[in-house]
C-alpha cells in the first residue's frame, strides 16, 4: 500500500495548472500548497508535486508510470482531455488495453515529462 506518490517539477506554477485540471475528473483537488509543492487527493494528501529538495532539476523516470483509478471511462477520457488542453503530450489516447484485459485506460505526459496513466475498472 502506498501513502503518496512525488513528482518532480521545475515549474511549479505550470504543474499546479497541469494537476489541477487532469486530476479533477479523478475525483482529486489541491489540498495543500507551499512555496515549492502542492499537494493533491480526494479527502487525504496523495500526490505531491515539487521542485526537487537538492536544488538539481527534475527529470522524469524511464519506465516509470503513476496509475490513477478513474470512476467510469467517461474519467479517463476526461482526464487525458484535459491533460492535454492543459500542456501534457499524448502517449497513448483512451480506450481498452489488451494488456490490461481490455480496461480503458489513457497515458499522458505532464509538462516535465513525468508519464502517467488512468484506468477505469467500471466499464461504461
Amino acid at each position: 500500500m502506498l501513502t503518496h506518490v512525488t513528482l518532480g517539477s521545475n515549474d511549479i506554477d505550470r504543474s499546479r495548472a497541469f494537476y489541477d485540471a487532469a486530476l479533477e475528473p479523478l475525483g482529486l483537488k489541491r489540498l495543500m500548497d507551499g512555496e515549492v509543492y502542492s499537494i493533491w487527493g480526494a479527502d487525504r494528501p496523495s500526490v505531491v508535486v515539487r521542485t526537487p529538495l537538492n536544488g538539481e532539476p527534475a527529470t522524469f523516470a524511464n519506465g516509470g508510470t503513476v496509475g490513477f483509478a478513474a470512476p467510469t471511462d467517461a474519467a479517463v477520457a476526461a482526464f487525458y482531455a484535459a491533460a492535454l488542453a492543459s500542456g501534457g503530450t499524448c502517449e497513448g489516447p483512451p480506450g481498452p488495453r489488451e494488456a490490461a484485459g481490455g480496461l480503458v485506460g489513457a497515458y499522458v505526459r505532464d509538462p516535465d515529462g513525468n508519464k502517467m496513466c488512468a484506468y477505469s475498472y467500471v466499464t461504461g
